[in-house]
C-alpha cells in the first residue's frame, strides 16, 4: 500500500475531508490536494506532519496489520484505564467509541 493509501485510510476511518486533514496538520490544502491529484509521494517532513495531524507516530503509519508498535503516553495512558475495566464496563466503552 501507498503512503497516500494509508494517509487515505487514516483520514477516511476518522471521517476527514482534505481540509480537516491539512488543518489538523498544519499545512496548506492544496498541498495535500496537490499530492493525491498528482499521485505524488509525500516528503518526510510533510508525512511527519500528517502523523502528527493524525495523532500517530511514523512508526504506527507505517507498522501492518498486527506489528507492534510503540504507544504514545495518552495510547498507554487509556490502555492502563482498559485494563481496570471489567467486561460490562469495556463493552459499554467500546458501544461509546464507536459512536464518536
Amino acid at each position: 500500500m501507498s503512503a497516500l493509501d494509508k494517509i487515505k485510510q487514516f483520514r477516511d476511518s476518522r471521517g476527514w475531508s482534505n481540509y480537516k486533514l491539512a488543518k489538523e496538520s498544519g499545512i496548506h490544502e492544496g498541498t495535500l490536494n496537490n499530492l493525491f491529484r498528482l499521485n505524488n509521494q509525500p516528503t518526510i517532513p510533510t508525512l511527519e506532519a500528517i502523523c502528527k495531524g493524525l495523532d500517530i507516530s511514523m512508526s504506527q503509519f507505517f507498522a501492518d496489520g498486527d506489528e507492534a508498535v510503540p504507544l504514545n503516553k495518552e495510547q498507554r495512558e487509556m490502555l492502563n484505564i482498559w485494563n481496570t475495566l471489567n467486561k460490562e464496563q469495556k463493552t459499554a466503552l467500546l458501544e461509546l467509541l464507536k459512536t464518536m
